[in-house]
This record gives C-alpha cells, sequence and structure tokens, in this order.
C-alpha cells in the first residue's frame, strides 16, 4: 500500500502523461463526434450510425493503447535507466512489487478513462452505455491485459527511457490502423480484415463495439487475446531486466 501511495503521487506529479490519457481520447471524441454525417445510420455499419458504438469503443482503444505502450514502458524504462529496480533488489522491498502497482496504477487509468468516454459519450453524442455491460468488462480487463503485456515487452527492450515511448509510439500507429480507427473494419479488404481480427488492437475494439450493442464478444476475439496476454507476459518475463 505504501509503494501504491507513492506511484500514484509521483503519477500525479507526471501530471502530462495521464492527462493525455484522459483527455486526448476524449477531446477526439467530442470533435469527431460533432461531425453531422457520424450521427446518421450508415450502411457500411449495419445501419447504425459511426457515434453508436464505432466512436467510444476506438476513443477507448486509443486510451488503451497510449497507457499500455507509452506511459508504462517510459516509467519502467526510468526506473531501471536510473538504478532505482536494481537498489529496490537489494532490499526485502522486490522490485517486482513496484511492477504489480504500476500495472495496478495503468489498469486503474484505464478504467478512469472507460468511465469518462462512456459518460461523455452518452451525455454529448448520445451514444448508448455498453448493453453487454458483463461482456464488456471482460473485454476490458483482458484486452487491457493483453496491452499492458505489450507494454512490458517494451520495457524490457528498450535500453534508455526516451527510446521506451518511441518505440511505443512507433507500434501504436499500426495498431491503431487495424482496429479500425481510420478505416472501419467492416469496408476493409478482406486480407486486411484478417490480419485485423489475429491482431490485438482489432478483436479489442470489435469486442468492445459488440458489446457495447448489446452482443456477446465472438470467441475468436476472446481467444486472440487470450493468447497475447500469455504470449507477451511471457516474453516480457522472459526479458525484463532490473538493470
Amino acid at each position: 500500500m505504501k509503494i501504491l501511495a507513492v506511484e500514484t503521487k509521483m503519477l500525479l506529479r507526471d501530471w502530462p502523461a495521464p492527462l493525455i490519457v484522459l483527455a486526448l481520447p476524449l477531446g477526439v471524441l467530442l470533435i469527431l463526434g460533432s461531425i453531422p454525417s457520424f450521427s446518421e445510420p450508415n450502411p457500411d455499419l449495419g445501419g447504425q450510425a459511426f457515434n453508436d458504438t464505432q466512436m467510444p469503443a476506438l476513443m477507448l482503444v486509443l486510451s488503451l493503447l497510449t497507457v499500455s505502450l507509452t506511459v508504462l514502458p517510459g516509467t519502467l524504462a526510468t526506473y531501471r535507466e536510473r538504478g532505482i529496480l536494481r537498489r529496490m533488489s537489494t532490499t526485502p522491498v522486490h522490485p517486482m512489487r513496484v511492477l504489480g502497482v504500476q500495472l495496478f496504477i495503468n489498469l486503474v487509468l484505464g478504467a478512469l478513462a472507460a468511465v469518462l468516454l462512456i459518460v461523455m459519450a452518452k451525455l454529448v453524442l448520445g451514444s448508448a452505455i455498453p448493453k453487454q455491460l458483463p461482456g464488456f468488462v471482460l473485454v476490458f480487463l483482458l484486452g487491457t491485459a493483453a496491452l499492458l503485456s505489450m507494454g512490458l515487452v517494451i520495457a524490457a527492450l528498450a535500453k534508455t527511457a526516451k527510446v521506451a515511448p518511441v518505440i511505443g509510439s512507433v507500434a501504436m500507429t499500426p495498431m491503431m490502423f487495424v482496429s479500425g480507427m481510420w478505416t472501419p473494419r467492416e469496408i476493409m479488404p478482406p486480407v486486411l480484415r484478417t490480419i485485423s481480427d489475429y491482431s490485438v488492437g482489432g478483436p479489442l475494439a470489435a469486442a468492445l463495439r459488440d458489446t457495447w450493442a448489446g452482443n456477446a464478444p465472438q470467441p475468436l476475439h476472446l481467444v486472440v487475446m487470450a493468447v497475447a496476454v500469455v504470449v507477451f507476459g511471457g516474453l516480457a518475463v522472459r526479458l525484463f531486466r532490473w538493470e
């Protein structure tokens, strides 16, 4: 609990990071959501408007990508570069506790972003609250775990604190693309749609939209995210260095 309190205080001192996670997706949601055509039924989306489920789900994916691939790796790489983890490894307080607290804090930050996006999408855009709430929570936790595992791998591979966020930002671009950030998955070419189905961002975005609309997530999407947790989590454990 002491480590949690200290890490939370340090995160709040470094206020630009949580501000970007919370404010950037919300700003994009409000700006793009105000486009009139996004509130009209779209045949390519099965008759739904872009603002119904697509917009809030994609903005939540953007928030989770930011916290997992840039904020988390940058923090851990900084701790390793400054020798904090190495010094902690010689004390009864093992640095593994720091990793656990960091994962928890970033999960909470992602949850706050989800609540904020749901509320603002409902109030401003008229989007529905996720109708399949248990499925939504399951998809959120599984998808966040997969992305945080990827962030741990980036933190393990980055040699310096400056390199970690750069690697994460570069990794975010294709992840955003396959999730449908620029081209909706429904109108992607078959090959690109298949690639999207077997990425982490694509299944997460699709499963969030399904549960938002009141449908159960597709088993394939859950399996892909679960496999990503196992694979990237295993790589993170194998590759992570305290110094």
